[in-house]
C-alpha cells in the first residue's frame, strides 16, 4: 500500500468516532434538547463522574426512622419504586420500595430499594445508598438516568440524608426480582453525563427564615419539576406554570398550574387555603386534578406548608394564565396550547 493510501485509511479512521460522536449529538438533542446534548458529549467525554465511596454507617434511632419516613413521603419516593393504585398513585398493599417497570421512552426499571438481601438494598451499604440519593451514582458504579431526581435531591442536608437512609432500612423487606435495565448506548452515554460528585457537607437551611425553609422542602418535594415554566426561547419561567403533565392514571396531559403570586397566579390564596388545599385536594369545591399529588403532601405539617407558601411568595410575579378548565389554546407565553393559553 502506497503511503498517500495509508494516509487516507488513517484520516478515514480518525474521522469515523469524531462523525459517530456528532451524529449521537444530534440525535440526543433531536430527542431531547441541548442541555441533554451537553450531558452527552460529558458522559461520552469523561465517563460517569463519582466520588469513591466511604464506609459511613448512620445510626440507627427512632428520630431519624420518624424524620425520614416523614422525608420520603414528601420526596413521593415510593411513587415510582412501587406498584401503585391507578387513580391515588399510592403504593399497593405489600409493594411498598418494592419496585417496578413501566414503559417510558424504553422499558425502565424502578429498583427494589427494601431491604430484601436477594433482590432489594440489603445488601447495599449506607453510602451507597446516600450517594445514589444526591449524586445519581448507583451501587454499581453506573450513572443512573435523570428520571431520578437526584438534581434536586442534592440539596438535602447531611442530616436529612442519614433520616432518609435509616428510614429505608427499617421498612418491611419485600422479595421480587425486577429486570436489569438496558440502555441504548446513546442514552447510557447521556446519563453518564448528569451526575456530579458532592464533595462538601450539605449544611440544613437556616432555621430562622421561613422562606428557606420552604425553599428546601420544595426542592424535595420536587415541585418546580411541574410547576417551573419555559418560554418560547426555552428560558425558565420559574413557578409560572404551563409544563404539560400527565397523571397516574396516563389520563390526558394537563398543565401544570401558575404558583407565583401573580393576578393570573394564586395571588388570591392565603396560608388557611395553601394548607385547606394540600390537605384535601380541593380548592374550595374545585377538585385538583390526579397530576398533583396533594396525597403524598398532605401529611406535612402546618409548619411546613406554612413554609412552603412563604417562598412562593417571595418568586417573582409572572403573568401566565393556565385554567385546565377551558379548551386548550395557543398560549404565546410559553408557545404551548393549554387552558387560557389565547389570554396570554
Amino acid at each position: 500500500m502506497s503511503r498517500r493510501w495509508k494516509i487516507a485509511v488513517a484520516v478515514f479512521l480518525l474521522l469515523i468516532p469524531i462523525l459517530a460522536f456528532a451524529a449521537g449529538t444530534a440525535v440526543i438533542y433531536h430527542i431531547f434538547d441541548w442541555h441533554y446534548a451537553s450531558r452527552f458529549v460529558i458522559g461520552t467525554v469523561m465517563g460517569t463522574r463519582a466520588r469513591p465511596l466511604t464506609n459511613q454507617q448512620f445510626e440507627r434511632t427512632s428520630p431519624r426512622i420518624e424524620r425520614g419516613k416523614y422525608l420520603v413521603e414528601a420526596a413521593r419516593c415510593f411513587t415510582c419504586h412501587s406498584e401503585t393504585d391507578s387513580q391515588t398513585d399510592l403504593p399497593l398493599p405489600g409493594a411498598m420500595g418494592a419496585g417496578t417497570v413501566r414503559q417510558l421512552l424504553v422499558k425502565t426499571t424502578y429498583p427494589n430499594i427494601t431491604p430484601d438481601w436477594e433482590t432489594g438494598a440489603g445488601s447495599w451499604t449506607d453510602d451507597m445508598l446516600a450517594r445514589a440519593i444526591r449524586e445519581g451514582v448507583g451501587h454499581d458504579g453506573r450513572a443512573l438516568i435523570p428520571i431520578m431526581p437526584y438534581a434536586s435531591f442534592r440539596y438535602i442536608s447531611d442530616d436529612d440524608l442519614a433520616c432518609i437512609v435509616v428510614y429505608l432500612r427499617s421498612i418491611p423487606p419485600v422479595h421480587h426480582l425486577l429486570p436489569k435495565m438496558k440502555l441504548p448506548l446513546l442514552f447510557k452515554l447521556t446519563a453518564a453525563g448528569f451526575p456530579q460528585p458532592l464533595r462538601n457537607p450539605v449544611p440544613a437551611p437556616d432555621a430562622s427564615d421561613p422562606a428557606k425553609l420552604g425553599e428546601y422542602l420544595t426542592h424535595i418535594g420536587m415541585c418546580a419539576s411541574c410547576h417551573d415554566g419555559e418560554d418560547k426561547q426555552g428560558h425558565t419561567l420559574p413557578y409560572a406554570g404551563g409544563r404539560m403533565i400527565e397523571g397516574p392514571n396516563g389520563e390526558s396531559k394537563v398543565a401544570a398550574s401558575n404558583l407565583t403570586s401573580d393576578s393570573s397566579g394564586i395571588s388570591y390564596y392565603d396560608e388557611a387555603l395553601f394548607i385547606s388545599t394540600i390537605r384535601t385536594g380541593h380548592v374550595g369545591a374545585r377538585e385538583l386534578n390526579a397530576a398533583m399529588p396533594w396525597r403524598y403532601f398532605r401529611n406535612l405539617n402546618d409548619d411546613d406548608l406554612k413554609h412552603i407558601f412563604a417562598f412562593l411568595r417571595t418568586v417573582k410575579p409572572i403573568k401566565h394564565r393556565v385554567d385546565n378548565t377551558d379548551p386548550p389554546t395557543y398560549c404565546k407565553v410559553c408557545g404551548q396550547r393549554h387552558g387560557g393559553g389565547e389570554t396570554n
